[in-house]
């Protein structure tokens, strides 16, 4: 086991950008800049095990939006209206 997948016995807290992608900040330090606590803190292995649990889709937020308005889009128009 690597020295970064051990658990080093300090505490940690899950934060969470804009982009809604997690990852660990040691607790007794403040957010870096662009981060946001996403409410659960904890070993390092239970922070990393509450992010396996919910950040299901990888996607950055900004494309997951245009995907759905992309696919929202193609839903409600069917063919596109061309006049020649």
């Amino acid at each position: 086991m690597s020295h970064d997948e051990q658990d080093d016995g300090r505490q940690y807290k899950v934060v969470l950008n804009h982009e809604e992608q997690y990852s660990i900040w040691p607790a007794d330090r403040e957010n870096a800049p662009g981060w946001r606590d996403a409410g659960q803190s904890g070993t390092k292995a239970e922070c990393l095990a509450y992010i396996e649990r919910v950040w299901t889709d990888m996607r950055p937020l900004s494309l997951r939006k245009r995907m759905d308005q992309a696919d929202a889009g193609g839903e409600t128009s069917g063919s596109p209206d061309r006049q020649v």
